[in-house]
C-alpha cells in the first residue's frame, strides 16, 4: 500500500491493535483515510512520527517501507519479534521475506550451512538468538530493531534497537495491592485490543496460569463472545492437564476441541513439521502446538489468542530461584535468603541443591564459569562434531552466556527475565507459534507481549512477582483472582504442552537410523557416533535427553532444503 502522496510505500505483515486510537490522534493532526485499514494508519503515522511511530504501536509488525522522499528502504520488527523479518543483502540487491526457505530460492547454488549457527544449536541448544540463521547470507533483523538501507549508495546500516526492557526499579511507592490491580487492568486492556476481529476467535488452552488467563480474561471483557479451546492432552495419565483444561472450560462456557496425538501421526507429518518450521527447533512439543493450530482451522478459527511471553515477564518457570536467591544476598536480606532457599523443597522440580548450584554460576567470573559447565558435563568440543571442521570456520566453541547490559545487582531474577526476553527463550517459542500457525493459516496472537506492560512488571520489586514461599507469577495469580478459578491460580506444577518424546521416537527408529546414517545429511556430525546413541538410548542402556532430537531435526532439514556444508 502507498501514502496519498505517493511517497511511501510499505509491505505490512501482522496487525496494529491500537490502530483505531493511532488514527483518531492522526486526523487531529490533519491526516485523512479512506479506509478502516491499520495498514493506512501505519503509512500515515510512519509520514508524521518516522521511525518514533514504532513505539505508539501495539501490536505484531514486520514491515519495509519505501520512502521516496529520503531514498531508503527501511526495515522494521516489533518489540519482542512476534513477526518473522529475514533478510538478503549484497551490493546490488536486498531481498526481504517472512521465512529463509522464500530467500533460498534467489540464489542459483545450493544453500550453505552457517557453520556457528549450527554449532550453537547442536551444542547448546540456541537458535533464534542472534542475527544468524542456519543458512549463510541469510539475516534474521533483530527484534526491537530497524534497519536502514540507502537506495543511491546500497549502503545498509547498522540495526538499530528502538525499545529495550529496563530493569531497574521504578515503582518504589507501589503497594503490592496497587500493583496487582494495575497489572489487571493492564492485561484486560491488552485482551480487549487483541480480540478486535470481524472473524471467528479462539485461544490455545494448555490449563496452566497463562493460558488460563488469556481464556478466562476473553469471556471477561467479552461476555456474549463465542469463545473456542483448542488443547494437546497427554496420553500419559501424569502428564495430563486435561482436568485443569475442563475447569477452564466449564467456568468460561467454551466449547471446548482436544487434540490427541499418536507416534504414527508424527511420523505422518514430521516432513511437513520440519518443513513449516524453516529452520530446526528443540524438541517435539513443537508438534502439539502444531496439531493444535491445525484442529482449530478445521473448526474454522483463523484468529488465536496464546499465553506466550508471560512466564519470561512475571517469573513463570520455576520462577528463578537461584536468581532471586543471588538477589537478597546481594541486598542485605540473608535471613529471607535463608527462608527462599530452604522453600525450594516444597515445590516440584526444584531442590536447595539445584539452586546452590545454580546461584554460584550466576555468581561465578566468566572463566569459572565455564569451567563449572565443563565439569557438568557439558563439553564445548563434544567428540561427535568434526573439530577440524570447527576449527577451519573460525567456531566460537565456547557456551554463549548472556549478561544483562545493565547493572543486576539485587535485581538478578529481572536481568536473568530481560536475557529470556530479548537474547534466548522466548525468540524461539515465537518462532514455532508463527511458524505452527501461518502452516494452517491462522494468526496467532499473544495479549501479554506489549512493551508497556513489560516495562510496568520489570520496573516492580522483584518479591512482587516471584515469593518468598517460592511461589512463581505471583503478582498475576493475585491480579487474576475473580476471573480465573481458584483451583488454576493455586496450581504449583507446570507441564505445559508436553509430548512423550521418547516414545515417539521409538516408534520412528527405523526411519530415524536411516536419516543418521553415514551417506545422509551435514559432514559436521560423526554419524556414526550418533547412530551409536541413538541406539543406546532406544534400548534404554542411555538416558534420553534433547540433544538426540537435535541430532535428527538437524540432519532431517539438511536433507529437506538440500544444504550443503
Amino acid at each position: 500500500m502507498s501514502s496519498p502522496d505517493g511517497a511511501l510505500t510499505v509491505v505490512f505483515n501482522g496487525e496494529i491493535y491500537n490502530y483505531r486510537e493511532l488514527r483518531a490522534e492522526l486526523k487531529l493532526l490533519g491526516h485523512h483515510f479512506s479506509s478502516d485499514s491499520d495498514t493506512e494508519v501505519l503509512l500515515a503515522a510512519w509520514h508524521q512520527w518516522g521511525s518514533a511511530a514504532l513505539r505508539r504501536f501495539v501490536g505484531m509488525f514486520a514491515f519495509t517501507m519505501h520512502d521516496r522522499r529520503t531514498h531508503t528502504l527501511t526495515l522494521a520488527r516489533d518489540a519482542f519479534g512476534i513477526k518473522p523479518l529475514y533478510y538478503h543483502h549484497t551490493p546490488d540487491t536486498i531481498a526481504f521475506a517472512s521465512e529463509p526457505r522464500a530467500l533460498m530460492t534467489l540464489d542459483a547454488h545450493p544453500p550453505t550451512l552457517d557453520i556457528q549457527a549450527a554449532y550453537d544449536y547442536l551444542v547448546h541448544g540456541h537458535y533464534d538468538h542472534t542475527e544468524r540463521t542456519f543458512v549463510r547470507g541469510i539475516s534474521s533483523l533483530p527484534p526491537a530493531h530497524f534497519l536502514r538501507l540507502s537506495i543511491h549508495t546500497g549502503k545498509l546500516d547498522t540495526p538499530v534497537r528502538w525499545w529495550s526492557p529496563t530493569i531497574d526499579e521504578r515503582h518504589p511507592r507501589l503497594s503490592y495491592a496497587d500493583a496487582a490491580a494495575e497489572l489487571r487492568e493492564r492485561f484486560l486492556n491488552n485482551v480487549r485490543l487483541h480480540l478486535r476481529s470481524d472473524v471467528t476467535l479462539g485461544a490455545a488452552l494448555s490449563g496452566g496460569v497463562d493460558s488460563s488467563a488469556i481464556v478466562c480474561a476473553m469471556r471477561h471483557v467479552e461476555p456474549e463472545l463465542q469463545l473456542r479451546t483448542f488443547s494437546f492432552i497427554s496420553q500419559s495419565q501424569d502428564r495430563s492437564e486435561e482436568k485443569w483444561v475442563d475447569i477452564v472450560n466449564s467456568n468460561t462456557g467454551a466449547i471446548a476441541n482436544k487434540v490427541r496425538i499418536t507416534a504414527d501421526e508424527l511420523a505422518k507429518d514430521i516432513d511437513d513439521l520440519i518443513t513449516a518450521q524453516g529452520e530446526p527447533f528443540g524438541s517435539t512439543s513443537i508438534y502439539a502446538q502444531y496439531r493444535v493450530f491445525k484442529a482449530a482451522r478445521a473448526a474454522g478459527v483463523t484468529v488465536m489468542l496464546e499465553g506466550q511471553g508471560a512466564d519470561e515477564l512475571i517469573a513463570g518457570y520455576n520462577g528463578y530461584p537461584a536468581q532471586r536467591l543471588v538477589s537478597l544476598l546481594e541486598s542485605g536480606r540473608l535471613p529471607t535468603a535463608i527462608r527462599h532457599l530452604l522453600n525450594q523443597r516444597n515445590w516440584p522440580g526444584r531442590s536447595i541443591k539445584a539452586s546452590l548450584q545454580e546461584a554460584v554460576g550466576v555468581m561465578a567470573g566468566d572463566r569459572l564459569y565455564q569451567r563449572l559447565r565443563k565439569l557438568s558435563g557439558r563439553d564445548p568440543r563434544p567428540t561427535w562434531l568434526d573439530l577440524d571442521t570447527l576449527n577451519d570456520a573460525g567456531v566460537q566453541m565456547q557456551y554463549p552466556r548472556a549478561v544483562w547490559s545493565e547493572s543486576a545487582r539485587g535485581r538478578r531474577a529481572m536481568a536473568e527475565m530481560a536475557v529470556s526476553l530479548t537474547q534466548r527463550g522466548l525468540g524461539w517459542l515465537l518462532r514455532h507459534g508463527d511458524r505452527n500457525s501461518m502452516r494452517f493459516s491462522i494468526e496467532s496472537r499473544v495479549p501479554f507481549l506489549t512493551p508497556d506492560l513489560a516495562d510496568f512488571l520489570m520496573g516492580l520489586p522483584e518479591d512482587y512477582l516471584v515469593s518468598v514461599q517460592g511461589e512463581t507469577k505471583r503478582l498475576l495469580r493475585t491480579a487474576m483472582q475473580g476471573i480465573v478459578p481458584e483451583t488454576i491460580l493455586a496450581r504449583k506444577d507446570k507441564i505445559g504442552f508436553e509430548t512423550p518424546e521418547l516414545a515417539w521416537l521409538r516408534n520412528l527408529a527405523p526411519q530415524i537410523r536411516q536419516w543418521l546414517a553415514p551417506s545422509e545429511g551435514s559432514a559436521l556430525l560423526d554419524n556414526a557416533q550418533m547412530l551409536e546413541h541413538f541406539d543406546e538410548m532406544i534400548e534404554g542402556r542411555r538416558p534420553f535427553n534433547w540433544q538426540i532430537w537435535r541430532w535428527i531435526n538437524f540432519q532431517r532439514w539438511v536433507q529437506l532444503n538440500g544444504i550443503k556444508d
